[in-house]
C-alpha cells in the first residue's frame, strides 16, 4: 500500500509528522496531491486540546493541489489540473444546503462537543497538512486555479480569506458604514479586505502589534487603535463622535474581545462573531442594552463550494485584493512540528506559514 507524509494529532500538545496510508477515493471524491497548505488558528485550538478530534487524524483545512486521481462520477475536471478546495466541503444535496446554509453541511455532535457543520478536512475527516488528500463530493467543491495565479495567491482562499470576508458579509456592512475589527491575526486582516470590498469607509482595527497594526492599514483601515496604549472602547466612541461603531467584527474568540464589541456598537449595530470561543460566553447586561437596544449578533462558519472559491479567486485575480504579504514564513512538510512550534508560540512576528510539500 503506498504511504504519504501527513501531520497527524497524536495527543494534546503533540501533532507530529508519520507515514499514513495514501487515502482511497469513492465515486464521488477525488484524490488531490497537495503542492502548498498552512497552519491555521483553529488547528492551536486542536493541538492544545481546546477543540478535540479523533487521535490519528491528518490536520489543516487550506489545500492547494493538483488533482491525482478523479472519482467516477466526477464531471468538469481532469487530473493533473490545479485546483483549490474550500476549508467547508458541502455535498449540495443535504438538508442544510437546500436550506441555503451549506456550511453546516456535517454533523453537529462529537465527543459530546458541538461540531463545526460543513468543517469535515482536520476535524471529521483527514486534512490536507499531507502530501494528499481525499476531497469528498469533488464536483461541488474543487475550483480550477486561473493558470495566471500562482498557489502563493490563492492560499488564503479555502478559509482565512473566506472567513475575513464572510465576517463582513453576516455583518451586513454598507456602503459608508463605521466598522471596527478587533483583533488583527490573519483573520481579522481579511475582515478588514473584507469590511472595505463591502463598502466601509470608516474602519478600526484593535491590536498592539505594530505589524498587524501596519499590514490593517494596507489592507483598507482608517485606524488603527493599540489596545495595551489606552481604553480602546473610549478611543472608539471618540473617534465614532459618540456614535459606536455600524458593525462590530470579533476576530479572536475571548470574553473580553466579545463584550468590548458589544460596547462600541451604536443602537441597533451588529456584532459579527468570527472567533473560535473556548469556553462559555456570557451576555453583559450593559452592552447588550438589557435585550432592548435592537442589538444583532450574528455568527458564522465561512460558506464553501467552488462557487464560493470562484468568487474569491475573482477577488484576486481582478487586484481587489493581494493577501501574500500575510505568508511570514514557509517551511517544508518534513518541518511541520518545527512550523508549529513557531506558529503556538508566535514568535518571529509570524501571521501565516505556508507549507510546501515537494522538494
Amino acid at each position: 500500500m503506498a504511504k504519504m507524509k501527513a501531520a497527524v494529532f497524536v495527543e494534546k500538545n503533540r501533532i507530529v509528522l508519520e507515514d499514513k496510508p495514501v487515502p482511497d477515493i469513492g465515486p464521488m471524491d477525488a484524490l488531490i496531491r497537495i503542492t502548498t497548505t498552512t497552519i491555521c488558528g483553529t488547528d492551536i485550538h486542536i493541538l492544545k486540546g481546546e477543540y478535540p478530534v479523533e487521535k490519528g487524524l491528518t490536520i489543516g483545512h487550506e489545500p492547494v493541489g493538483i488533482i491525482e486521481k478523479l472519482g467516477s462520477e466526477v464531471k468538469g475536471f481532469r487530473e493533473g489540473q490545479r485546483v483549490i478546495a474550500g476549508a467547508i466541503t458541502p455535498s449540495g444535496i443535504s438538508n442544510a444546503c437546500m436550506c441555503g446554509c451549506g456550511s453546516q453541511d456535517g454533523p453537529h455532535t462529537k465527543h459530546g462537543f458541538e461540531a463545526m457543520g460543513g468543517w469535515k478536512f482536520g476535524n471529521t475527516i483527514d486534512g490536507a497538512q499531507a502530501e494528499f488528500l481525499r476531497v469528498n463530493d469533488a464536483a461541488a467543491n474543487l475550483c480550477a486555479i486561473p493558470d495566471n495565479l500562482t498557489d502563493e495567491q490563492v492560499l488564503m482562499c479555502p478559509d482565512i480569506m473566506s472567513t475575513g470576508f464572510s465576517g463582513a458579509e453576516r455583518g451586513g456592512v454598507k456602503i459608508g458604514d463605521i466598522v471596527v475589527v478587533w483583533a488583527l491575526g490573519p483573520i481579522g486582516l481579511c475582515a478588514v479586505a473584507g469590511a472595505k470590498l463591502c463598502g466601509a469607509t470608516t474602519i478600526i482595527g484593535v491590536d498592539t502589534v505594530p505589524a498587524r497594526m501596519e499590514m490593517a492599514k494596507k489592507l483598507g483601515a482608517t485606524h488603527v487603535v493599540d489596545f495595551k496604549a489606552c481604553n480602546a472602547v473610549e478611543e472608539i466612541m471618540r473617534l465614532t463622535d459618540g456614535r459606536g461603531v455600524d458593525v462590530a467584527i470579533e476576530a479572536l474568540g475571548t470574553q473580553p474581545t466579545f463584550e468590548s464589541c458589544l460596547n462600541v456598537l451604536r443602537p441597533g449595530g451588529t456584532l459579527s462573531s468570527l472567533g473560535v470561543y473556548s469556553n462559555d460566553l456570557k451576555i453583559p447586561l450593559a452592552g447588550y442594552r438589557a435585550g432592548l437596544g435592537d442589538i444583532d449578533i450574528v455568527s458564522g462558519l465561512c460558506p464553501g463550494g467552488k462557487e464560493r472559491m470562484r468568487r474569491l479567486m475573482n477577488v484576486v485575480e481582478n487586484g481587489s485584493v493581494d493577501l501574500r504579504s500575510l505568508v511570514t514564513h514557509t517551511y517544508k512538510l518534513d518541518d511541520i512540528e518545527k512550523a508549529y512550534d513557531l506558529f503556538a508560540h508566535q514568535r518571529d512576528g509570524v501571521m501565516k506559514i505556508a507549507i510546501k510539500t515537494g522538494a
